[in-house]
């Protein structure tokens, strides 16, 4: 049997290329995603903004909002649970940067189930209620309700709990 040397030395070296290959396009979408913008929802993330920024595109303003501030600044708030992208623009319209942002749930959040009614509280650390995307609508209400009352009271100068004269 006559086995060609330099063929084997080729095809082998032609497999670790192939190799090589395919590990740095799986190495490249990790790196991408390692530079994603994590935010925990109703929280803020303070991030730079590209030089020459003169435009702020966000893909879905339901999940993240962005603010730019002066001094090469933006603040990216949590607005709902997902993911979506933001993306930088000169003045010319060119594309400088273009950055995945991830909202998620907050750890010390506990969700409780009765049926298909949902209830979420922060447990940080004594559980208070808190007001979740997803919770049943008269959880949700009841509790927007009783913290508006207490913002007004508080903002009045009345004590909660006390009743006005």
């Amino acid at each position: 049997m006559c086995v060609d040397v330099a063929f084997v030395a080729s095809s082998r070296q032609a497999t670790w290329i192939a190799v090589t290959v395919i590990l740095m396009g799986v190495a490249l979408p990790a790196a991408a995603a390692e530079e994603a913008i994590n935010v925990i929802l109703d929280q803020a993330r303070i991030a730079k903004v590209p030089e020459r920024t003169t435009t702020m595109v966000v893909g879905n303003p339901l999940i993240a909002d962005v603010s730019v501030q002066a001094g090469g600044i933006m603040v990216v708030t949590g607005k709902g649970y997902g993911v979506t992208n933001l993306i930088a623009l000169d003045r010319t319209g060119k594309v400088l940067a273009e950055q995945l942002v991830k909202v998620r749930s907050p750890v010390d959040n506990v969700v409780i189930y009765r049926g298909i009614a949902r209830e979420s509280y922060s447990c940080a650390p004594d559980c208070e209620r808190r007001i979740t995307l997803g919770d049943t609508p008269e959880y949700f209400d009841a509790t927007l309700t009783e913290t508006g009352n207490r913002n007004s009271r508080a903002q009045q100068g009345q004590a909660v709990g006390a009743t006005p004269r």
